[in-house]
């Protein structure tokens, strides 16, 4: 079996790694102090340096990078797995032995410590089933569960972990106690959404347009679920129940309304197609001029607000440009990573403005432009990261070792040889980039059906445009010429308000056959 191809070295961490189970589980917390104490002066001692660094290792960069590695199926998803849990593991241990600095035994950080470790060793577990290929028996029901449970526990590793990392750090600060937990919820919550929402735009830009085009639904229709799942979030969690309501409780509760009212909105206006719309947009500008008018005690934090304020207006009226006045497919404008940088420097911001943070600031005597030059920082080092994974997932494992395209300046550089592709026929004039793409019909024909959208193109009148391709425009029919002498595509012109659309039927081999069973697809240029 492939299982046995594994390295004596690993086999001896897999037994290791299953029998400290029981003790991992076994181990409890002991409380060092109460209270709204949340930890010591005390300095923090190499062995918890030790632990923070080997944490933030396992799951920052190594959990994540095996995640892509899983999905590109590379032969280094193992690998980079086990050495992740070997690390992650080592570093929960040095958690319980360090000296030095002391925390209460009531925190998060140590209550979801042990069941981050039980979670980590059940996908390590899945891992190894999966591996040995079980496919007989009652293994023919249980092995698709496994793969489902093993895919999703890894898509979630990376979240789980950037949320004990979060926890880790207010930990070792004693910040968030007592009164001051519900302010703390509020800044992380929605800071947190923010910095999500910039990394799932980059996402969207550099991996996931096809498969909109797929979908058949724009960006914002997408982004409109997220604002709406994260308003009724932030409507019930940014106050602590029980406790008596502040102005500051009222306004982001407030804001969480409008962000789920808003993201309702957004959600109708693209139920029907790849429809754009301004809410999301609209959103991120308002929540940004609210939040940098918000009152503070301190100098220091009204001007973290405001910075921060300012930086999501920025980056709302961004996307703003990028919805009526850019083109949301291919080629990707550098303009296009404004919006998402923007927003993961708001988030970044807004979650270090909460009231410990700013008395630390103020203490410390930290003026707000080095702490903002901090949180930049910091900024494109993720910007960085998230486009280094999806580089990852194009250059290994079942990919063709490249990026799926390249982009310098305005030109699209790609696969060429996509005739006879079971991606479909796709005719590309990289001179006006005009793309026009379709589908593949029965028995490996030549033909398909599609839409094509231009924006490069004019109208001459309602039924007669200049296309800039070699092409031969009779009333609302079309010829253009493919790079193939034996294939045609002939389409039906659709007036738009901002371009036209071809809708089109590749005429080749089996053209008869594929006419009746070729795919429909919009590809909006």
């Amino acid at each position: 079996m492939e299982f046995f191809s594994i390295t004596s070295i690993t086999q001896q961490l897999i037994i290791w790694l299953l029998l400290i189970i029981p003790t991992i589980i076994a181990h409890e917390h002991e409380a060092n102090l109460t209270g709204d104490i949340g930890a010591t002066d005390d300095p923090i001692d190499g062995t918890l340096w030790a632990h923070i660094i080997f944490m933030s290792l396992a799951f920052g960069i190594i959990f994540p990078t095996g995640m892509v590695l899983g999905f590109s199926r590379s032969r280094y998803h193992v690998p980079f797995q086990l050495v992740g849990t070997f690390i992650a593991t080592l570093g929960y241990f040095l958690g319980h032995a360090h000296e030095g600095r002391q925390f209460a035994g009531d925190t998060a950080h140590a209550a979801y410590a042990t069941y981050i470790m039980i979670l980590l060793m059940g996908q390590v577990c899945l891992g190894l089933y999966l591996k040995c290929h079980f496919e007989s028996g009652a293994n023919q029901w249980i092995r698709p569960m496994s793969v489902k449970f093993h895919r999703v526990i890894g898509i979630c590793m990376p979240v789980v972990g950037y949320i004990q990392m979060v926890l880790g750090v207010i930990t070792a600060t004693g910040w968030c106690r007592g009164n001051k937990l519900g302010q703390c919820l509020a800044h992380f919550i929605m800071g947190s959404s923010f910095i999500g929402h910039g990394i799932l735009l980059i996402i969207v830009m550099r991996f996931a347009t096809e498969w909109l085009c797929r979908k058949g639904k724009s960006q914002d229709y997408y982004d409109s679920w997220v604002i709406m799942i994260w308003g009724f979030i932030n409507t019930f969690m940014e106050h602590r129940w029980g406790t008596s309501w502040t102005a500051g409780d009222v306004q982001h509760t407030l804001i969480g309304i409008m962000w789920w009212s808003g993201g309702l909105l957004g959600i109708y206006l693209s139920r029907k197609g790849i429809k754009r719309n301004l809410i999301p947009s609209l959103i991120i500008i308002f929540t940004g001029y609210i939040l940098s008018q918000q009152a503070q005690q301190l100098d220091i934090s009204s001007e973290i607000h405001r910075m921060f304020g300012f930086t999501l207006i920025g980056a709302g009226i961004a996307r703003l440009i990028e919805v009526c006045f850019l083109v949301v497919e291919k080629p990707i404008t550098p303009f296009r990573s404004l919006c998402p940088f923007l927003l993961i420097i708001s988030g970044l911001l807004f979650m270090g403005a909460h009231e410990d943070q700013i008395l630390y600031l103020s203490t410390n005597d930290i003026d707000a432009f080095s702490y903002a030059l901090i949180q930049i920082t910091i900024a494109f080092f993720i910007f960085f990261a998230v486009n280094v994974m999806i580089d990852i997932y194009w250059m290994t494992g079942e990919n063709d070792g490249e990026s799926k395209y390249e982009i310098i300046g305005d030109e699209i550089i790609g696969d060429e040889n996509t005739h006879n592709s079971s991606r479909g026929n796709k005719l590309k004039k990289e001179q006006n980039r005009d793309v026009l793409e379709g589908r593949n019909g029965m028995d490996g024909g030549d033909g398909g059906r599609g839409r094509f959208t231009s924006r490069n193109s004019s109208f001459i009148d309602d039924r007669h445009i200049s296309i800039n391709l070699n092409n031969d425009v009779r009333d609302n029919n079309v010829n253009i010429e493919s790079d193939d002498d034996n294939e045609r595509i002939r389409g039906e012109i659709e007036k738009k308000s901002d371009g036209f659309v071809v809708n089109y039927l590749l005429v080749g081999q089996h053209a008869d056959e594929k006419s009746q069973d070729g795919d429909e697809r919009t590809d909006e240029m």
